[in-house]
C-alpha cells in the first residue's frame, strides 16, 4: 500500500509462527487465518475488526492524568492530523492482517462549528477512506454516530427532553447512514451512552422510551429509503456515563424492541465488559442474545472484575473466549457481524508496538477459544449431557409442554398418577470439570 509516510516503520506484516517461543510476541502462534474448522476458514469464523477510537484517537488520558500516548499522526491542524490518522490506521490494519474496522463519525473527521461544516469534513475524510479501502480490500464492519460526547447531548440524544437536540441527533444519524452506504458498511450500531437518567425527579421515563423508539423507526425508514443494505445493531450497557441507561442488558434491549415492534429491524452488539458491569457473567449476554436469535456482533473486550467501571481491556482469558466462540459457532457464525476489538492499550503501554502486541494477543486468544469450542461441539459430550437432562420433554406430558398444548388439568392428572418427582442431580461440577478439559 502506497502511503505518504510509514508510521510503523520496522514492523512487517505479522506472520503466523506456531513454533515461536513465549517471548516472541510479534507473531501469531494460534491465529491461522486460512485454517479450516467445521468447513469454514478461521478468519470467517472470527471476522476480526479494529476499532478506530481507542486505537488511533486514544491519548492515554484519564480523569487523573494527562495524555501519555503521543502518536505521530496527531500532528498538524485537525484535518491534517485526521488524514494522517486514517493513513496510519490502514497501515496498521494491513500489517496486522485484519479485514475490517469500525468508527464513530467524529473519530473519522473533526466536528465543525455547524452541521454543514461537520458533514464537509466527513465527506473529505470518507473520500480518502474509500480510496484506502479500494487499495487494500479492507472493509467497514460497522459505523456509528457519536451522540454522547458533545455538550448538546449532556441530557441524551434520542431521549433528550428538548426536541431540538433530538432533531440534531437525527440529522447526524442521517449523515451517518449516508456514510455507511458510501463505505459499504455491513452494520450500523446505536450505542445510547446518554440515553438514560440520573434522577427520576426530573425524568419522564415513558416519554423518553417512546421518543427513542420513534427515533429508531425514523432510522429504519431512512435506511430503506436510501437502499442501505446493512444490519442495525443496539449495544447494551447498564450505566456509565448515565446512572441508569435504558439499554441495560440484552434482555432489556430485546424487551424494548419487542414492545415497540422493532424486533425484526435490529439485533444486538454485545460488549462483554458492559455485560459484567450489569452484574452478569462474561458470556451471559452473548448467550442470552443468541438464544433469542438476536446476537448480531460482539465488541470483543474485557474488564477488571475488581473495578466498577468500563476498562475496555483486550480479551486474554481463554475460558471467556471459548464460551463466546462456542455460542457463535453453535448459531452458525456472526456474519455480517464480527469480533470488534473495542479495547485500548493501557496508558502505561506507550510504545507503538504495544498496539500490535495487544491485538495479536487478543486474536490468538480468540483463535484458541475457537479451536476449543469446535472440539467441545464435535465431541458432543457436554451437549449430550444437557440433552439428557431435559429428556423428559421429549415424550409424554413433557412433549405436550414443549409443544405448548398441555393444560393445568393435565398437570394435575399427571401428578395424581405419578406422585412426587424424584430429586435429580444437576451435575454442575461434572460439567465444569469436563469443560476445563478442553481449555
Amino acid at each position: 500500500m502506497a502511503t505518504q509516510e510509514e508510521f510503523f516503520s520496522g514492523i512487517p506484516k505479522i506472520p503466523y509462527l506456531p513454533s515461536a517461543g513465549p517471548g516472541d510476541v510479534m507473531c501469531f502462534k494460534h491465529y491461522n487465518a486460512e485454517e479450516v474448522l467445521m468447513e469454514r476458514k478461521m478468519e470467517e469464523w472470527l471476522r476480526f475488526s479494529v476499532c478506530y477510537w481507542h486505537s488511533f484517537c486514544g491519548t492515554g488520558a484519564d480523569p487523573f492524568g494527562s495524555p501519555t500516548l503521543h502518536r505521530p499522526w496527531n500532528e498538524g491542524n485537525p484535518m491534517e492530523s485526521a488524514k494522517k490518522r486514517l493513513r496510519a490506521a490502514f497501515e496498521f490494519f494491513t500489517k496486522l492482517g485484519v479485514k475490517y474496522y469500525t468508527f464513530h463519525d467524529r473519530d473519522m473527521a473533526p466536528e465543525g462549528s455547524t452541521l454543514e461544516e461537520s458533514n464537509r469534513n466527513l465527506n473529505e475524510l470518507t473520500d480518502l477512506a474509500l480510496q484506502l479501502q479500494n487499495q487494500t480490500g479492507i472493509k467497514v464492519l460497522w459505523v456509528t454516530c457519536n451522540l454522547f460526547a458533545h455538550p448538546r447531548y449532556m441530557n441524551g440524544a434520542a431521549t433528550n427532553p428538548d426536541c431540538h437536540v433530538l432533531a440534531y441527533a437525527g440529522a447526524q444519524v442521517k449523515k451517518g447512514l449516508d456514510t455507511a452506504k458510501k463505505l459499504g458498511a455491513e452494520n450500523f450500531v446505536f450505542w445510547g451512552g446518554r440515553e438514560g437518567f440520573l434522577s427520576f425527579h426530573n425524568t419522564d421515563v415513558a416519554a423518553e422510551l417512546k421518543h427513542m423508539a420513534n427515533f429508531f423507526k425514523m432510522a429504519v425508514k431512512y435506511k430503506e429509503k436510501i437502499g442501505l443494505k446493512c444490519q442495525f445493531l443496539i449495544e447494551p450497557k447498564p450505566k456509565e456515563p448515565c446512572k441508569h441507561q435504558y439499554d441495560y442488558d440484552a434482555m432489556s434491549v430485546m424487551g424494548f424492541l419487542k414492545h415497540y415492534g422493532l424486533e425484526n429491524d435490529f439485533k444486538l452488539n454485545i460488549e462483554p465488559n458492559h455485560t459484567t458491569l450489569a452484574g452478569h457473567s462474561y458470556e451471559h449476554d452473548v448467550v442470552m442474545a443468541s438464544a433469542f436469535g438476536m446476537l448480531g456482533s460482539v465488541d470483543a473486550n474485557t474488564g477488571s472484575p475488581d473495578l466498577g467501571w468500563d476498562t475496555d481491556q483486550f480479551p486474554m482469558d481463554i475460558r471467556n473466549t471459548t464460551l463466546v466462540m462456542k455460542t457463535i459457532v453453535e448459531q452458525g457464525g456472526l456474519q455480517p457481524g464480527g469480533l470488534n476489538f473495542d479495547a485500548k492499550v493501557r496508558r502505561e503501554s506507550t510504545d507503538l508496538e504495544d498496539l500490535f502486541i495487544s491485538h495479536i494477543g487478543a486474536m490468538d486468544s480468540f483463535a484458541r477459544g475457537l479451536r476449543n469450542a469446535v472440539c467441545i461441539i464435535e465431541d458432543g459430550l457436554l451437549a449430550g449431557m444437557v440433552k439428557e437432562r431435559y429428556s423428559s420433554y421429549s415424550h409424554g406430558i413433557g412433549k405436550k409442554v414443549e409443544e405448548g398444548s398441555a393444560s393445568l388439568e393435565e398437570m394435575e392428572a399427571f401428578i395424581k398418577q405419578n406422585g412426587e418427582p424424584k430429586v435429580t442431580s444437576g451435575k454442575q461440577e461434572k460439567h465444569e470439570c469436563i469443560f476445563n478439559r478442553y481449555i
